[in-house]
């Protein structure tokens, strides 16, 4: 099971951090993503981090959003900074582990203009 919080309501420019706990033993093995969703949109990848700790971003983020894990503590986090209006959308976090997939339930980020 995958629990997200950590968004809310920005002004643009402002940042927010989300975070994504897991529970059960096989976090660590896990790839984990972010993704966003905006209304009438499909949902779209963001952020990918490896077991191993490397990282990969979309364009649309790379150089305003940091993805980053904890192993002790089950937790994945998004570190968005610089937000736009645009990045307003259901932000769900996703882990791959031993050939399973596990989705959050998502929580809402808005950016004001």
């Amino acid at each position: 099971q995958l629990v997200e919080s950590g968004g809310g309501l920005v002004q643009a420019g402002g940042s927010l951090r989300l975070s994504c706990t897991a529970s059960g033993s096989t976090f660590r093995f896990a790839v984990i993503s972010w993704y966003s969703q905006a209304p009438g949109r499909q949902r779209e990848l963001l952020a990918t981090i490896t077991s191993g700790g490397t990282t990969n971003y979309a364009d649309s983020v790379k150089g305003r959003f940091t993805i980053s894990r904890d192993n002790a503590k089950n937790t994945a986090f998004l570190q968005m900074n610089i937000l736009k209006p645009e990045d307003t959308a259901v932000y769900y976090c996703h882990a791959y582990s031993l050939s399973r997939s596990y989705w959050g339930q998502g929580t809402q980020v808005t950016v004001s203009s």
